[in-house]
């Protein structure tokens, strides 16, 4: 086995994310403990060491075809910072400019790959350093936005489409839909984070066409009414196409149809306004009191 694939084992072993086994950031580990195709591990290394001088020992020992110079940053950003986090490394706490900036392999790591990734000495790292893939999933989950829909307790991957959305279920319905009940929220990386199937086939949804479907739907019983809100921070305002979409995915639903474009601020309403069909709604969440109807004279009238 070579030591390429001797390091990478070493790295799955300690929970390191499929990105940081590359064969580039097995390199930058090898030449930092100064392993090389002939060495012995149990003499592995942990001395300063410049980028530049990784480069070099990476390129004279395990490339046939050099990394360039300018690969000094690709290195800095996927392999030492993410190693760093991971306790694998550290520096020697100059500025990164200075030309005395050097990285160097931490005992605990330098200990692991003494003992070739024993298992023992990775349980041994894995008590003292949560794993890479641990930290950044913790770190994921505190970014998540907890939502409450219809009672439940939920949480919405970060963003800002997924922010707008959390607005449209705790400020626009409440202001604007009160008795309604959410029937379905998407998500950006969990597309039905809530679907009432049930619900919206008795209404007459087809449901196999679940990819079109609005980002938020209400539904208010007592009236027979329908909310269909988009979230807009780049794309997919209530245009005339998408509502030919929505007409063509409710075309056996009898409740009353309402289309809300949302938006986050109305500097990005502006950017859309002249692609609103009319006959639609717009909600703006920093003026989350009021709404705008473009749908000529049914509001038309004094205060």
């Amino acid at each position: 086995m070579s030591n390429v694939d001797k390091i990478r084992n070493i790295l799955i072993a300690l929970g390191v994310p499929e990105k940081q086994q590359n064969d580039l950031c097995c390199y930058v580990l090898l030449v930092m403990a100064k392993i090389y195709p002939k060495s012995k591990w149990e003499c592995a290394q942990n001395e300063w060491i410049r980028i530049h001088d990784m480069m070099s020992y990476i390129n004279m020992f395990y490339r046939e075809t050099p990394y360039a110079e300018n690969t000094r940053e690709t290195v800095r950003k996927n392999a030492l910072h993410h190693f760093r986090t991971a306790a694998f490394v550290e520096d020697n706490g100059l500025a990164t400019n200075s030309p005395n900036y050097r990285y160097r392999l931490t005992a605990e790591f330098l200990t692991v790959l003494k003992n070739k990734g024993s298992e023992e000495s990775v349980k041994g790292f894995l008590k003292k350093h949560e794993s890479l893939k641990s930290i950044y999933a913790s770190k994921k989950d505190k970014q998540k936005q907890a939502l409450s829909v219809n009672g439940l307790q939920l949480t919405l991957s970060p963003g800002k489409h997924n922010k707008l959305q959390k607005a449209i279920v705790e400020d626009f319905a409440p202001r604007f839909a009160p008795n309604a009940k959410c029937l379905y929220v998407g998500d950006t990386t969990e597309k039905d984070l809530v679907k009432d199937v049930e619900t919206l086939k008795k209404l007459g949804f087809a449901i196999t066409l679940h990819d079109k479907m609005p980002d938020v739907v209400f539904y208010d019983e007592k009236k027979d009414w329908l909310y269909f809100v988009e979230a807009v921070t780049s794309v997919g305002p209530m245009d005339p196409k998408r509502i030919v979409e929505l007409a063509d995915l409710t075309k056996n639903v009898k409740a009353g149809k309402i289309f809300v474009t949302a938006f986050l601020d109305f500097g990005t309403y502006k950017k859309f306004a002249a692609d609103l069909a009319w006959d639609t709604e717009v909600w703006i969440a920093d003026m989350p009191e009021h709404m705008i109807h473009l749908n000529g004279d049914k509001f038309l009238g004094p205060r």
